[in-house]
């Protein structure tokens, strides 16, 4: 049974969540790395990944799940099917954003990527490159293009694009009663506490990611 590009950019997330820490991502952890509106089209593609035998899923574990064939290198993107023009996205990248201590943005990149309007929710209006793993348990690494919708509401709980002080990072945005922090997905770093006062603004939101041929 075939498994789709997505299915199989879920099995490499599980391979190497598994390989890395020893544990394979939730369905939650899933959804927000591929942009999903929902866990149920995490379970969806699990649930292919399953019937096609690249893995076995252990009832009654959250996270009970096993690789049992090793994800296929991607295809190279001028072998992968264009969609139709509707759906086409053409995205410029606009610099990097730092998964770790914040770096500042390279504005003004002329590299620009199509991408199929499925991989993201919502839309987005440009892509950043990630340097830094602070937010690998989200599904974010080192070198992955991340899509941003631009705006400047955010709501606690949310993974967003901030500014503080001219420099640039992706954080879970979380709001306090009289504190906004920053926080890492990943136990080595410390969260960021905005200062009152220090300039800071939200620049987007993190709508899903695009992972390049390694």
């Amino acid at each position: 049974m075939e498994i789709t590009d997505t299915q199989r950019d879920i099995l490499a997330l599980i391979a190497e969540r598994i390989a890395a820490e020893g544990v394979p991502p939730s369905q939650a952890e899933i959804a927000r790395a591929f942009g999903f509106s929902g866990v149920r089209a995490a379970q969806y593609h699990l649930e292919a990944l399953e019937a096609a035998g690249a893995i076995e899923r252990v009832p009654g574990r959250a996270r009970g799940i096993r690789v049992l064939r090793a994800p296929e290198p991607p295809q190279a993107a001028m072998d992968l099917p264009v969609p139709a023009a509707a759906d086409v996205l053409e995205l410029p990248v606009l610099g990097q954003v730092a998964a770790g201590v914040p770096i500042g943005a390279d504005i003004g990149s002329d590299q620009v990527v199509l991408m199929d309007r499925a991989f993201f929710s919502p839309s987005p209006d440009y892509l950043l490159r990630v340097r830094g793993d602070s937010m690998r348990d989200e599904g974010i690494f080192d070198g992955d293009l991340i899509g941003v919708h631009r705006t400047a509401d955010a709501r606690s709980g949310q993974i967003v694009i901030a500014r503080i002080d001219d420099e640039i990072t992706v954080k879970l945005l979380k709001v306090g009663r009289d504190r906004i922090r920053l926080l890492p997905r990943n136990p080595d770093y410390e969260p960021i506490e905005v200062a009152p006062g220090q300039d800071f603004a939200i620049e987007g939101l993190y709508c899903g990611l695009v992972r390049p041929n390694r």
